[in-house]
């Protein structure tokens, strides 16, 4: 087959791409790439040796426009749907992939006129504005949140099943902060640090570079041994020495901490569209396997709860959420037709 990739943006939405286009490649199919010049895409896959092709159009976002800004966008989003029909006809493609976030209205849109099928994977709770339009006219829908035949694992790295266990006790507590950082996470780190060093709790703290050199010096004036990172690539190796996260709700890390086994206390971010991470986290609470607080004062004591409550029961739910091999079951699915 030869399957187009399409979205990104942001690197929740990438990170997908990339895992299902390496599975697709892997069973024998060409892959191409349509993205956007805006966002991350071309810092993914610029130089990717993934895919046979990759094509980067100019495109913006439009639902965060108004008045001749929405239009300009509205405008950009049309003469890239036409270079993207262009390029699906060229490939000759059979199916067309989105994986949501505003680089994939070109090429979507394109599959939709080109009457080729196009499949959507959807990452968060809430169905995003674009995929929301195009859902009724593709071919699959994929979502890790919904029962039934839309229902999929999410692709998450194989190291994050391999390293898993059930944790019993907590002795090291990991804090996501993501590549940006959240400052709200960094200063709760540094406020329950005291609590946890008494109690011989290790701290592992994915901060954000910018953040990197405040939190370093403030871990120092504490007296307290931390493992700080600015950023690193090595979050799954981090995770297997961890028992208890700390961590904000974006799809990707809610479902590697899941696929890990690791119970989470969730602090979704508030300005997320749709508060898509606070329904992200709700998922996983409804299956009792986490907790899930809105970012406000006075969460110290409730995380000091969290971390010493019996975090057994919510390991072992966490196992019954996810299991291997989404993004093969994904591509498996698309190959039926």
């Amino acid at each position: 087959m030869n399957i187009i990739f399409t979205g990104g943006g942001t690197g929740g939405h990438l990170v997908i791409a990339l895992s299902l286009a390496e599975k697709a490649r892997e069973r024998g199919h060409k892959v191409v790439f349509i993205g956007s010049t805006s966002g991350q895409d071309r810092q993914w896959f610029g130089e990717s040796s993934i895919f046979d092709q990759v094509h980067f159009l100019e495109t913006t976002g439009v639902v965060n426009k108004s008045g001749f800004g929405k239009l300009g966008a509205l405008w950009k989003v049309f003469k890239a749907s036409l270079k993207s029909r262009e390029l699906i006809g060229k490939f000759h493609a059979d199916a067309v992939v989105s994986v949501g976030g505003f680089s994939a209205a070109p090429a979507a849109l394109a599959a939709v006129v080109s009457r080729v099928p196009l499949y959507i994977h959807e990452q968060n709770a809430v169905t995003g504005k674009l995929n929301r339009l195009l859902r009724p006219y593709a071919k699959r829908f994929f979502s890790s949140y919904e029962e039934g035949g839309n229902h999929c694992d999410y692709p998450v790295n194989a190291r994050y099943f391999e390293n898993a266990r059930i944790r019993t006790e907590v002795k090291t507590v990991i804090f996501l902060g993501g590549s940006q950082g959240a400052k709200f996470i960094n200063d709760l780190a540094l406020e329950i640090a005291p609590w946890l060093s008494h109690r011989g709790i290790h701290i592992i703290h994915q901060c954000g570079l910018k953040e990197e050199e405040r939190v370093r010096a403030a871990y120092h004036h504490l007296g307290i041994k931390a493992e700080v990172y600015g950023f690193t690539t090595q979050i799954a190796e981090l995770c297997e020495k961890s028992d208890f996260a700390v961590s904000r709700s974006g799809a990707s890390t809610l479902w590697e901490l899941c696929a890990a086994k690791i119970p989470a206390f969730y602090i979704p971010f508030p300005y997320a569209a749709a508060d898509h991470q606070y329904h992200n986290a709700r998922y996983i609470i409804d299956h009792n396997a986490g907790w899930c607080e809105r970012q406000s004062e006075g969460l110290l004591l409730k995380l000091q709860e969290a971390i010493g409550s019996d975090i057994r029961v919510k390991s072992e739910a966490l196992g019954n959420l996810i299991t291997q091999n989404g993004a093969t079951h994904i591509i498996e699915k698309i190959e039926k037709r």
